[in-house]
Protein backbone atom coordinates (compact mmCIF):
# COMPACT_ATOMS: atom_id res chain seq x y z
CA UNK A 1 0.00 0.00 0.00
CA UNK A 2 1.68 3.33 -1.09
CA UNK A 3 2.57 5.42 2.18
CA UNK A 4 0.77 8.95 1.05
CA UNK A 5 0.85 9.98 4.64
CA UNK A 6 3.79 8.28 5.63
CA UNK A 7 2.47 5.94 8.01
CA UNK A 8 0.22 2.62 6.91
CA UNK A 9 -2.09 2.85 10.17
CA UNK A 10 -3.28 6.12 9.11
CA UNK A 11 -3.79 5.02 5.43
CA UNK A 12 -5.56 2.04 6.28
CA UNK A 13 -7.30 4.52 8.52
CA UNK A 14 -8.14 6.71 5.88
CA UNK A 15 -9.11 3.71 3.33
CA UNK A 16 -11.82 2.19 5.99
CA UNK A 17 -12.67 5.84 6.42
CA UNK A 18 -13.60 6.15 2.69
CA UNK A 19 -15.79 3.16 2.80
CA UNK A 20 -17.53 3.87 6.25
CA UNK A 21 -17.87 7.62 5.20
CA UNK A 22 -19.80 7.06 2.19
CA UNK A 23 -21.57 3.60 3.41
CA UNK A 24 -20.14 2.26 -0.03
CA UNK A 25 -21.16 -1.35 0.25
CA UNK A 26 -25.03 -0.49 1.19
CA UNK A 27 -25.20 2.43 -1.31
CA UNK A 28 -23.19 2.00 -4.48
CA UNK A 29 -25.03 4.38 -6.27
CA UNK A 30 -25.62 8.43 -5.91
CA UNK A 31 -29.14 8.86 -8.37
CA UNK A 32 -30.49 12.07 -8.82
CA UNK A 33 -33.75 12.96 -10.15
CA UNK A 34 -35.96 16.18 -10.77
CA UNK A 35 -33.21 18.06 -13.20
CA UNK A 36 -33.40 21.14 -14.23
CA UNK A 37 -31.03 23.01 -16.53
CA UNK A 38 -30.44 26.84 -16.75
CA UNK A 39 -28.13 28.14 -19.63
CA UNK A 40 -26.09 30.96 -17.78
CA UNK A 41 -23.77 31.67 -20.80
CA UNK A 42 -22.22 30.44 -24.74
CA UNK A 43 -20.96 27.77 -22.75
CA UNK A 44 -22.20 27.35 -19.32
CA UNK A 45 -24.97 26.31 -17.11
CA UNK A 46 -26.51 25.46 -13.95
CA UNK A 47 -28.22 21.69 -13.79
CA UNK A 48 -30.32 21.62 -10.31
CA UNK A 49 -32.10 18.51 -8.94
CA UNK A 50 -31.96 16.20 -6.15
CA UNK A 51 -28.97 13.83 -4.76
CA UNK A 52 -29.36 11.35 -2.77
CA UNK A 53 -26.05 9.86 -0.48
CA UNK A 54 -26.92 7.17 1.50
CA UNK A 55 -30.21 7.42 1.50
CA UNK A 56 -30.78 10.79 2.14
CA UNK A 57 -31.96 13.09 -0.75
CA UNK A 58 -31.15 17.05 -0.79
CA UNK A 59 -31.21 19.74 -3.32
CA UNK A 60 -28.15 19.87 -5.56
CA UNK A 61 -27.04 22.50 -8.31
CA UNK A 62 -24.15 21.94 -10.66
CA UNK A 63 -21.89 24.53 -11.98
CA UNK A 64 -21.79 22.85 -15.62
CA UNK A 65 -18.78 24.12 -19.03
CA UNK A 66 -19.22 22.57 -22.23
CA UNK A 67 -15.45 21.73 -23.73
CA UNK A 68 -16.47 21.74 -26.94
CA UNK A 69 -16.67 18.75 -29.25
CA UNK A 70 -14.30 16.92 -31.64
CA UNK A 71 -14.02 13.75 -33.77
CA UNK A 72 -12.29 10.48 -32.64
CA UNK A 73 -11.82 7.11 -34.01
CA UNK A 74 -14.21 4.61 -33.18
CA UNK A 75 -14.00 0.67 -33.48
CA UNK A 76 -16.22 -2.45 -32.58
CA UNK A 77 -15.57 -5.96 -32.65
CA UNK A 78 -17.65 -7.82 -34.91
CA UNK A 79 -16.78 -11.59 -35.62
CA UNK A 80 -13.77 -11.62 -33.29
CA UNK A 81 -12.29 -8.64 -35.60
CA UNK A 82 -12.06 -5.30 -35.06
CA UNK A 83 -14.05 -3.26 -37.69
CA UNK A 84 -13.16 0.68 -37.96
CA UNK A 85 -16.79 2.13 -37.97
CA UNK A 86 -15.38 5.72 -38.82
CA UNK A 87 -14.70 8.53 -36.63
CA UNK A 88 -17.55 8.82 -33.49
CA UNK A 89 -18.41 12.74 -32.49
CA UNK A 90 -17.53 13.67 -28.71
CA UNK A 91 -18.56 16.37 -26.89
CA UNK A 92 -17.01 17.06 -23.50
CA UNK A 93 -18.56 18.58 -19.98
CA UNK A 94 -17.24 19.28 -16.60
CA UNK A 95 -19.31 19.51 -14.17
CA UNK A 96 -18.92 20.75 -10.08
CA UNK A 97 -20.79 21.82 -6.77
CA UNK A 98 -19.59 21.70 -3.18
CA UNK A 99 -22.23 20.11 -0.39
CA UNK A 100 -21.68 19.51 3.13
CA UNK A 101 -21.42 15.94 4.17
CA UNK A 102 -23.19 16.13 7.45
CA UNK A 103 -26.94 17.32 5.12
CA UNK A 104 -26.30 13.40 4.07
CA UNK A 105 -25.60 11.91 7.10
CA UNK A 106 -22.22 11.56 6.92
CA UNK A 107 -20.31 12.46 10.22
CA UNK A 108 -17.43 10.25 10.41
CA UNK A 109 -13.91 12.37 11.34
CA UNK A 110 -10.95 11.13 13.42
CA UNK A 111 -8.45 13.83 14.50
CA UNK A 112 -4.76 14.00 13.50
CA UNK A 113 -1.74 13.99 15.81
CA UNK A 114 -1.11 17.69 15.79
CA UNK A 115 -4.39 19.48 15.82
CA UNK A 116 -7.33 19.41 12.98
CA UNK A 117 -9.70 16.35 11.35
CA UNK A 118 -9.32 14.21 8.63
CA UNK A 119 -12.27 15.22 6.95
CA UNK A 120 -13.67 18.56 6.74
CA UNK A 121 -17.51 19.55 6.38
CA UNK A 122 -17.25 20.46 2.63
CA UNK A 123 -16.84 18.14 0.21
CA UNK A 124 -16.17 19.43 -3.60
CA UNK A 125 -17.99 17.40 -6.50
CA UNK A 126 -16.31 16.87 -10.01
CA UNK A 127 -17.81 15.23 -12.63
CA UNK A 128 -16.08 14.65 -15.95
CA UNK A 129 -18.74 13.83 -18.85
CA UNK A 130 -17.33 12.63 -22.36
CA UNK A 131 -20.94 11.78 -24.29
CA UNK A 132 -20.76 10.07 -28.04
CA UNK A 133 -23.19 10.79 -30.33
CA UNK A 134 -25.17 7.44 -31.27
CA UNK A 135 -25.99 7.56 -35.09
CA UNK A 136 -28.49 4.90 -34.98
Amino acid sequence: MPQAFGRANRNATLICAVQTFWTLRTFRRLPSKGIRVALTGGHDSVVSGELTIRGVTRPVSLAVRYLGQWATPWWEEEGGKWVDKGPRLRAGFIATTEINRHDFGVSWNETLDRAGVIVGERVSIAIDVEAVLDRN
